[in-house]
């Protein structure tokens, strides 16, 4: 049994989790009891970084505000969609953020975008990236109201540069002026080959040099995206009619 002084101390280390760690082992339990002392320190240092991390994954998904906090892999439908298990199964790994891709959810209004996105959002979290969700209309009135400031519009491009994992939603499905045109090739350009981002959108690749105005700053956004991106289509089914058609079964 620890002290109070020994449990004082770790509290003050902010290490909480091993004060409980250690009273479980010290409680008389055969398990523990036939450990060796290796055996017993090797279980609580795994106890407390499996606790540390599971804390740390869940403030992450909280900073991310996620549109559907409760979305998950585990949980994703798949019959009649078209979509790839395991190519979803290998996205959920995060390895296509370790080369520095991105992702493109493309599909009808309810196809499920979203949902995929944030799934895929919290799985980056589980492994500790710094992950946002936004929807481009959003961004773009903070873009608006930065640019009344001085540095404001370097501030905003800087701070959702920095995002292991960016989530934009409704890419493109407003028409742009050429102020946010600019504000998205800048953003893109810090992003490129260094982050990941996921792009939800209902128009097709073909259609976004159009959507973005045409001309050579389309280009250069299109150029920073197409290349180095995983496209997946989400299909016609919308998931909305078919989970409230099923519940009114």
């Amino acid at each position: 049994m620890i002290s109070d002084e020994t449990k004082r101390k770790l509290r003050e280390l902010n290490l909480d989790e091993m004060v409980d760690i250690l009273k479980i082992q010290g409680d008389d339990q055969p398990l523990y009891t036939t450990m060796t002392f290796d055996e017993r320190i090797t279980l609580a240092i795994d106890s407390l970084y499996q606790c540390k991390n599971n804390k740390r994954s869940n403030r992450l998904m909280k900073q991310a505000r996620f549109r559907f906090a409760d979305a998950d892999v585990n949980s994703i439908y798949y019959a009649n969609r078209g979509l790839d298990k395991n190519q979803i199964i290998e996205l959920s790994t995060c390895q296509y953020m370790r080369n520095n891709y991105s992702v493109v959810l493309n599909g009808f209004t309810g196809s499920g975008k979203t949902f995929l996105a944030c799934a895929l959002g919290k799985a980056a979290c589980r492994q500790l990236y710094r992950v946002r969700y936004i929807r481009v209309p959003e961004l773009l009135e903070l873009r608006a109201e930065a640019a009344l400031q001085g540095k404001g519009i370097s501030k905003l491009v800087s701070k959702f540069s920095n995002y292991h994992l960016l989530i934009l939603d409704e890419w493109l499905l407003q028409e742009l002026s050429d102020e946010d045109v600019r504000f998205i090739f800048e953003l893109t350009e810090k992003r490129y080959d260094c982050h990941s981002t996921i792009f939800c959108t209902q128009y097709k690749v073909s259609d976004w040099h159009t959507r973005l105005g045409g001309g050579t700053v389309a280009d250069a956004i299109l150029d920073r995206i197409v290349h180095k991106s995983i496209r997946i289509d989400t299909g016609s089914m919308n998931m909305r009619e078919h989970f409230s058609e099923k519940t009114l079964l």
